[in-house]
């Protein structure tokens, strides 16, 4: 079941993902060799709440962090921790604002400090690909369509697309129908229609796109140890084009 969003909810989820755009506009400030993950999750979740919203993936299956935060080869839901950040690391951070009963989702990767080509290239193509699908997030359009676009810019560029994390439906619940994938082909799938909000969150690797999971039941990592990046952004569908509600510029 898929539940359209109205234009009151959407404007709704709007405000909260201003909330987690300007969270992530302070976290890029931040991010530099030295700091550690824990406390810039300890930042979000002071920002959060000083807006009048909560982390809504504190809690939730008893995770502890307001946060996810996946370095390197981690692909993503790493644990914040007490380790420095290095100069050369690539860093995710993800997380979920509610305001209100409204929620807005977004992930983002950070380069600290100097990093190599490879990864600067990673962090490029992985936000590329991210809103190459948005593009392709158009009333008549179809699932598949987004999936494809991801796939066939990210593979052209020589990484490859995870395919066991997707994007998700949002709204009153964190995650919802449709299950949206990075990967697949044209004119697949769902149609989109006016009022779905979802989130695109392409996860790149640079090598191989299978995944392992860590002991602790929800760190994944990339199976051969290369880096990993991730972009996210909810959005809604909209009769002007996809309306992204985690919009950094906006």
């Amino acid at each position: 079941m898929i539940h359209l969003k109205t234009k009151r909810e959407i404007e709704l989820m709007r405000e909260a993902g201003q909330i987690l755009a300007a969270c992530h506009k302070e976290i890029a400030k931040m991010i530099q060799p030295g700091i550690t993950s824990l406390e810039i999750d300890s930042f979000a979740e002071d920002f959060i709440k000083k807006n009048g919203a909560t982390p809504e993936q504190k809690g939730y299956k008893g995770y502890k962090y307001a946060t996810c935060a996946s370095i390197n080869d981690e692909i993503c839901h790493g644990f914040p921790r007490k380790k420095p950040l290095m100069n050369g690391d690539i860093v995710t951070i993800d997380m979920v604002v509610n305001l209100g009963g409204a929620l807005a989702d977004s992930a983002w990767s950070y380069g600290v400090g100097e990093i190599s080509p490879k990864a600067s290239k990673l962090l490029d193509v992985t936000k590329t690909a991210m809103y190459k699908g948005i593009e392709q997030a158009v009333i008549g359009n179809r699932l598949g369509d987004i999936g494809h676009a991801i796939q066939s810019y990210t593979e052209g560029e020589g990484f490859s697309v995870v395919r066991d994390f997707i994007g998700h439906g949002i709204g009153p619940t964190m995650h919802e129908e449709p299950q949206v994938l990075h990967y697949g082909l044209p004119n697949k799938g769902l149609r989109l229609k006016e009022g779905m909000v979802f989130t695109i969150e392409p996860m790149v690797n640079v090598g191989k796109w299978q995944t392992t999971m860590d002991k602790n039941g929800w760190t994944a990592r990339t199976i051969d140890g290369s880096l990993s990046a991730q972009y996210e952004h909810t959005l809604a569908i909209t009769q002007d084009g996809p309306l992204i509600l985690t919009d950094q510029d906006a």
